[in-house]
């Protein structure tokens, strides 16, 4: 019998009868999905939209050849990646995690002594002060941690011990007050407020917004010393809310320095210098859980100084030298535009308690 593989009528002239001789035409599939034209189906080619029986296929470049199913997932994942990127740029907790912080408003205000500036016992310098001020952070008064209506007496706790850091540390520091010293006091503000923390004391002005000396007291080193390390305080401090989310801390202290001319000796004139500062502090609960504060206001007074003297950068005091004259508060002008209105000056009276 023959080979049932054979056709009936035998093997044709020419031909070995294996499909083998056809494999080099036959097309798979992959080939079929890379041609560049497409032949129509008997539905198109007998619509009137096409008058030739094919057409161009759109390229895809090195995609044409992947499975529908890969090129749909392909476009999934860059969809989702564009939404990612986009949300994560615009989104408002992005946004919202920029540091802003309030912007500091400062008032300084001289106090011209009224007679000439006397001398103190340099032994004991703060012998003349009345009651009521004691050494250092123990005149601050800082009162004991109470809850509020939307602060608990944990978080009002911590506010207040990161105001009473930054008090002494800017008011009460040798290294602030006479050395120069000035990143301590900045490690406790918000980071909202450092830029124009940085300013104040790159280009320290008189401008409400930029003194250095709304941030902390401090003097000349080339001009004056401190006579004392300690430094004699009284004060208060007040806690409240300016909203459900903002805890508000104002203090009012009054700070006397023993000081002398730089430069001299134990046996030069030391004279008491008054330094009253009013601040507003602002804490919200990352402020608190961080131990930092926005400053919002600051008002300085401080005596005895000369009225005209520039006070952003450094106060100026007017030291017990000899042959020290008084010196008399100047006469106002309203109409003078070229100094500006919120620029005031007083008269030094008794230092009291």
């Amino acid at each position: 019998m023959g080979d049932p593989r054979e056709p009936p009528e035998g093997t044709p002239d020419g031909g070995s009868g294996n499909e083998d001789e056809y494999r080099s035409v036959v097309f798979d599939e992959s080939f079929v999905r890379a041609a560049r034209i497409q032949e129509l189906s008997a539905r198109e080619r007998l619509g009137s939209n096409y008058s030739r029986a094919v057409r161009s296929r759109v390229g895809l470049g090195p995609f044409g050849s992947l499975p529908r199913q890969a090129v749909a997932l392909l476009l999934l994942v860059v969809l989702a990646f564009a939404a990612a990127v986009y949300f994560g740029v615009s989104s408002p907790r992005r946004q919202a995690a920029q540091p802003t912080g309030n912007q500091l408003t400062v008032s300084l205000v001289a106090l011209s002594p009224s007679s000439a500036v006397t001398g103190v016992d340099p032994k004991n310098p703060f012998a003349g002060l009345p009651t009521g001020y004691a050494d250092g952070a123990a005149g601050l008064g800082t009162p004991s941690g109470t809850a509020t209506a939307h602060f608990t007496r944990t978080e009002v706790t911590r506010a207040l011990d990161t105001v009473q850091r930054f008090l002494v540390t800017s008011s009460l520091s040798p290294a602030g007050l006479v050395q120069g010293e000035t990143g301590e006091v900045r490690s406790l503000v918000t980071l909202g407020e450092q830029a124009q923390y940085d300013q104040s004391f790159g280009t320290p002005r008189d401008d409400q917004h930029h003194a250095a000396t709304g941030w902390l007291v401090r003097f000349d080193p080339g001009q004056v010393a401190l006579a004392d390390n300690a430094v004699k305080v009284t004060g208060s401090m007040r806690v409240a809310e300016a909203d459900s989310g903002t805890l508000e801390v104002t203090t009012d202290h009054t700070f006397v320095y023993a000081l002398r001319p730089a430069g001299t000796d134990v046996s030069a004139p030391v004279s008491l210098f008054s330094v009253r500062r009013e601040l507003r502090f602002e804490f919200d609960r990352s402020d608190i859980g961080a131990a930092r504060l926005r400053l919002v206001d600051s008002v300085l007074q401080s005596g005895p100084t000369s009225c005209g003297a520039q006070l952003a950068d450094h106060l100026q005091p007017i030291l017990a030298t000899p042959g020290a004259a008084s010196s008399t508060p100047p006469a106002v002008d309203p109409a003078d535009h070229s100094r500006p209105a919120w620029q005031l000056c007083g008269t030094l009276g008794r230092i009291t308690g």
